[in-house]
């Protein structure tokens, strides 16, 4: 049966909390302090969370403190229905061995806390310059090199085998659209998944990560229509855009998923027409991120998630229904 707006899973982000691993083996006060954000979350009315990395690196945590997030969690009522590794390059020139290797350990923390589809990206460690901007998108980062064809041929490879061993375990994985790579245009992320071609690995069309950039963006409607069909896990994030002709001065600034640039109403209803059943994760930057984020489940529930039948679109990629039939 199709997803509805009642029954869509929306899963909130760990972004706003600080980095929380293993202190030294005290695992009272590691339960306390998960306890502590999940209780948090389950507060704002969510019941089921993305595990984001730059929260908890569950790739490196071993069975027995995986075990200990699992039963946090269920403390809270809460499922971990997504995990996000993010700014883990698998073809990072220092450390792209090392990222694949924690890849391949967060799909097997992944299986082991029952979690259906991994996020993966290309977007590499925040810059100096980066660190100290206000909003860290303003700054310049590491960009790809369009012209590499043998980096990018890399990244197949590894994207390639992160999919074999999530279809082995019976797991989706996604690729995170983001600036400057090369899942930095729809053009070019669409041509990355059909290259790896395998239909475990989809798309994570999260547009809001091009269109709070300071400087010429594509339409975001077109950016969508190009990768919904090939979308199986969806960050959602908006941001308000200001663009002087003039001048050529762009600014952004974190909003609302009702109050921003991208008109999430169209969005979902385009994304249900190209077959999109996934998970939708919930983002925010800034202030109360948390309150944020569930306002934005409130509003996707709400105003922009199919509330009557409606025909499904084919997509091109495997959806998480698809792996509840297997």
């Amino acid at each position: 049966m199709a997803l509805t707006a009642d029954t869509w899973p929306i899963a909130a982000a760990m972004l706003p909390f600080p980095t929380s691993m293993p202190p030294g083996g005290n695992d009272d006060a590691l339960r306390a302090e998960w306890s502590r954000a999940l209780g948090e979350v389950a507060d704002a009315g969510f019941d089921s969370v993305d595990l984001t990395d730059s929260w908890v690196r569950c790739g490196d945590l071993g069975p027995a403190h995986l075990a200990l997030l699992q039963e946090v969690l269920d403390e809270h009522d809460l499922r971990a229905i997504s995990l996000s590794a993010i700014r883990r390059s698998v073809i990072d020139a220092a450390h792209g061995d090392d990222n694949l290797a924690y890849s391949h350990r967060t799909l097997e923390a992944a299986a082991q806390l029952g979690i259906g589809v991994v996020s993966f990206g290309l977007h590499q460690a925040l810059t100096d310059e980066q660190r100290r901007a206000l909003w860290f998108w303003t700054a310049r980062g590491h960009e790809d090199r369009i012209d590499d064809v043998e980096a990018r041929a890399l990244a197949v490879r590894r994207f390639r085998e992160l999919g074999a061993h999530a279809e082995e375990l019976g797991l989706l994985v996604s690729l995170e659209m983001y600036e400057h790579t090369y899942l930095g245009t729809a053009a070019s992320a669409v041509r990355l998944v059909e290259e790896i071609d395998n239909r475990a690995v989809g798309l994570n069309p999260d547009i809001g990560n091009l269109i709070r950039l300071h400087e010429p963006i594509e339409d975001w409607r077109e950016m969508l229509t190009a990768t919904l069909p090939y979308t199986n896990f969806w960050h959602v994030k908006n941001y308000l855009r200001d663009e002087d002709p003039a001048s050529g001065v762009v600014t952004t600034f974190p909003a609302s998923l009702e109050s921003g640039l991208i008109d999430y109403r169209w969005a979902m209803r385009e994304a249900v027409a190209a077959g999109f059943q996934g998970i939708i994760c919930v983002e925010h930057y800034g202030g109360d991120g948390l309150s944020v984020s569930a306002t934005n489940r409130e509003y996707l529930r709400s105003r922009a998630l199919p509330r009557r039948e409606y025909a499904l679109g084919s997509s091109r990629v495997e959806q998480q229904t698809d792996q509840v039939r297997r």
